[in-house]
């Protein structure tokens, strides 16, 4: 069974995660930021300087929603950056700050379904997602998808959240993430689901080594998991 966000609604997951996002894309980024201390800041730099190397000419934000990790990759100097996402509010907040951010030309948010992209094949140096993956309806469908826009070659970058193990990591965070977290989300959202969605989604995303083998069974090559901030969250890289 699914985890979803509305547990009394009867549409689909991908369609629930659209509403959900679309009700709190006007409070997201501070949220997003606030929730995480800034962390999830550090995250994304971390990430685009791994891929620095590879000096990438096109760039495809999978899950963009406001598009921060898209304008991380900016750092990477491509020739363009494309956003997608379900969430017409959130694309919209997205273009915004691109807008304020002098980016607009260099970095084009689109609605658009993960696991239906809308480009051809091989296509991208570079697909980047953050925190996107476990919000795919079809987790597998996604990352061919994925794989199969992406260059011979090319890089998929994916930060998503982990479960941490150790002592006293995993019992503090899972205070914060199971307690803290949905109380204040909820107060300052006024979606009274989607921050105890995040917990729940979290719990149920196969991470580490469970993630990796679906990576090779899509056909991704060279996949690692590289762990973040005591396993709270995990960088995915692999290669097509």
């Amino acid at each position: 069974m699914q985890v979803v966000p509305y547990k009394e609604g009867d549409k689909t997951k991908k369609e629930q995660v659209a509403d959900m996002f679309n009700n709190i894309s006007h409070r997201y980024d501070f949220l997003n930021h606030t929730l995480s201390l800034g962390i999830d800041i550090l995250w994304r730099k971390k990430a685009i300087r791994m891929l620095k190397p590879y000096a990438p000419q096109t760039v495809l934000d999978i899950a963009t929603g406001t598009g921060d990790f898209a304008l991380e990759a900016a750092r990477l100097n491509p020739k363009k950056i494309i956003g997608v996402d379900i969430s017409e509010g959130m694309l919209e907040v997205g273009r915004q700050k691109m807008i304020k951010k002098g980016k607009a030309d260099l970095i084009d948010l689109r609605f658009g379904d993960s696991e239906n992209l809308d480009f051809d094949d091989n296509n991208f140096d570079v697909l980047t997602v953050a925190f996107g993956v476990r919000n795919f309806e079809n987790l597998k469908k996604g990352l061919a998808e994925m794989f199969r826009v992406t260059n011979d070659g090319g890089h998929v970058m994916i930060i998503e959240f982990s479960k941490p193990a150790k002592f006293p990591i995993k019992q503090l965070y899972n205070f914060y993430f199971n307690v803290i977290l949905p109380k204040v989300g909820k107060l300052v959202s006024k979606d009274n689901a989607a921050y105890q969605y995040l917990p729940e989604s979290v719990a149920a995303f196969p991470d580490g080594q469970a993630f990796l083998k679906i990576l090779n069974k899509v056909g991704y090559k060279e996949a690692k998991c590289i762990p973040l901030t005591f396993g709270i969250s995990s960088i995915y890289w692999a290669r097509k």
